[in-house]
């Protein structure tokens, strides 16, 4: 089995997610490949330690919009003859622009937000959550490869393979005539404190029971107490309490992380779905039938607004 995993950097370092499929991947044996937009040296050796023995680097992308470029550079390998049997991409913007774009000029489906995938022999199938993650499908691919798949972060666990420094290989951009014309003019990254939402060890999270923005103050106040990231529901953030960038659930960041506190939040749904995987749920809530205790480990049944302050007192005093 060939397998490319579309792989992402940032700051320097392979995301998170990249390591997540890289190491999902390497464990069905066979060729491992990470392929980049961007230049590959500073990482080579981190794709290498999680199990890519090559990675393809298109290089700088000058300013061309990485969809059109990385897709264009995946479809000249693979007409050179190094075709993959499947393709890992992170459920990113980048990664699905990739994607639908390779799809298009491969003429292949796309199975997107997938949580899982298994290999016997040159079968591949995945597995995606819907109605909300309450049922979980598995499709198999049919035909033949490259079959093209993204997938949810924090469905895999990463782990080192401690390997060496992957081999880089140029894959340079072909022409793109008019369809390379758009260029990146210019990138915002919202300012974090902090640990990532998606990579933090606590959450702690508010919903709508905060009762109004300047309350969620506490749940800023308690994250960085316990050196955790603050979360929200849905609800508060498309009332504008706090950045989409906060947001935990489906259409939000999926996180794992060991300790996840819910603050005010009943339970919907769509906001489970994306923290549910968390190693130990507290819930704060004053309505003793809400959702959010059916998986919670801990449920608090209590008024946040009294509740929040008493917590972050008595850390407080732990100095």
């Amino acid at each position: 089995m060939n397998i490319w995993v579309f792989a992402q950097e940032a700051n320097g370092a392979p995301t998170s997610s990249t390591l997540e499929l890289l190491t999902k991947a390497r464990g069905f044996g066979g060729t491992l490949t990470a392929f980049l937009g961007g230049d590959a040296a500073g990482i080579a050796g981190a794709l290498g330690e999680f199990g890519a023995t090559k990675v393809y680097a298109t290089g700088d992308l000058g300013g061309k919009l990485p969809g059109v470029a990385v897709s264009a550079a995946m479809k000249a390998v693979i007409d050179g003859g190094d075709a993959p049997d499947l393709i890992m991409f992170p459920q990113s913007y980048e990664g699905r622009d990739v994607m639908s774009r390779l799809s298009v000029q491969l003429d292949r489906t796309v199975l997107t937000n997938n949580i899982d995938v298994s290999v016997e022999g040159n079968a591949v199938s995945v597995t995606t959550p819907i109605f909300g993650g309450n049922v979980l499908v598995t499709t198999a691919f049919s035909g033949s490869g490259p079959f093209l798949a993204a997938f949810r972060s924090k469905s895999f666990v990463a782990e080192s393979a401690g390997g060496a420094a992957a081999s880089v290989v140029a894959a340079p951009v072909p022409e793109l005539g008019a369809t390379g014309a758009a260029r990146v003019t210019a990138v915002h990254t919202e300012e974090t404190h902090g640990p990532k939402l998606d990579e933090a060890a606590i959450v702690v999270s508010g919903g709508r029971g905060l009762g109004e923005a300047a309350k969620y103050e506490m749940i800023e106040t308690l994250a960085k107490l316990l050196k955790g990231a603050p979360g929200a529901s849905r609800a508060i953030v498309d009332a504008g309490w706090v950045p989409y960038s906060y947001q935990v659930g489906q259409t939000g960041k999926v996180v794992k992380p060991g300790v996840y506190i819910a603050c005010g939040i009943s339970g919907a749904t769509q906001h489970m779905v994306g923290m549910k995987g968390a190693k130990n749920i507290i819930a704060i809530n004053k309505d003793k039938e809400a959702p959010i205790f059916g998986i919670a480990d801990l449920g608090i049944v209590g008024d946040v607004h009294k509740v929040l302050p008493k917590l972050i007192e008595a850390l407080q005093g732990r100095g």
